[in-house]
């Protein structure tokens, strides 16, 4: 492997604003807020500020798995955060995510609201609030919270690694394009090893260890993130494809994967969610079919 322009590290770095492919208008080395906006509340204790990238999804569908389940405290109100248009840098935002990433939530129920951001915390927040889709029994719940670490830990390298310079970086580069394939290959391997033994990603009962994994990897077996189905050979990973269909055929999926969704059909999108009667104007898609 050889690169016509090798790179140089210079001794310090600095930041080039015209550097950074598709996002780099929204990407910055400092954190904190760029403009004041308050952000908006509804009339559910649950206030979800998201988009329905991967990380998003996790947490709509929880929520609306937790209503499935007939848990009326779940209900929620879901606002719609353009990452691409810098919202998630608003006061108000910044405030309850100081890492300026969706999604975040706040909770009203008690006597002073609580704040929860990064996907993972969410989901395990509302489980232990809720006592449901967590395993109570210490091993059960050990596995299934290894699981849910192991997704957080190794999206990264999905998402920003292979995802970025597969499809969002301005040039392709064969050293990380191929580094990164051969990660998510990886990745992907041990999830389908697992699924050959297990129904499920945590053992026998459908948790929030499958609803936090199933956006990334699920899509990605499906041939869905990145358009790389092919270049991947997801095929063969056919444990994980069974997984994936079967979670998509979930009512509460169904509906979580449209909740704060911007891109395909309009029927699959509902910008915002304050009510279950949102969903009445809409199509509920199918995985295959988004």
């Amino acid at each position: 492997m050889s690169d016509s322009n090798p790179y140089t590290p210079p001794k310090i770095w600095t930041y080039d604003k015209e550097n950074g492919g598709k996002f780099a208008n929204i990407n910055r080395p400092v954190a904190g807020a760029t403009h004041d906006k308050v952000l908006p509340r509804g009339k559910h204790p649950l206030q979800l500020y998201s988009l329905a990238t991967p990380n998003g999804v996790k947490v709509t569908v929880m929520l609306e798995e937790l209503l499935e389940l007939g848990i009326a405290g779940a209900e929620y109100d879901a606002w719609l955060i353009r990452i691409n248009e810098g919202d998630q840098f608003g006061s108000g935002f910044v405030g309850v995510n100081p890492n300026s990433k969706i999604p975040a939530l706040l909770d009203y129920s008690g006597e002073q609201p609580v704040r929860v951001f990064e996907s993972g915390a969410i989901l395990l927040y509302l489980a232990e609030k809720f006592g449901v889709l967590l395993p109570s029994a210490p091993a059960l719940r050990a596995e299934c919270l290894c699981w849910l670490f192991w997704q957080m830990g190794s999206a990264p390298y999905l998402g920003g690694g292979f995802g970025h310079f597969y499809a969002y970086a301005p040039s392709k580069m064969e050293y990380p394009i191929n580094r990164f394939a051969m990660e998510v290959k990886r990745q992907m391997d041990v999830l389908n090893q697992r699924l050959a033994a297990n129904r499920y990603v945590g053992g026998d009962s459908y948790s929030i260890a499958d609803i936090a994994i199933w956006p990334w990897y699920g899509g990605m077996a499906k041939g869905l993130l990145y358009e790389a189905g092919e270049f991947l050979q997801v095929q063969e990973y056919s444990h994980v494809i069974r997984w994936a269909d079967e979670i998509a055929q979930r009512p509460a999926v169904m509906r979580g994967r449209m909740v704060n969704r911007v891109v395909g059909p309009l029927a699959s999108q509902l910008h915002e969610r304050h009510d279950a009667s949102d969903f009445a104007t809409r199509t509920q898609d199918k995985l295959e079919g988004a």
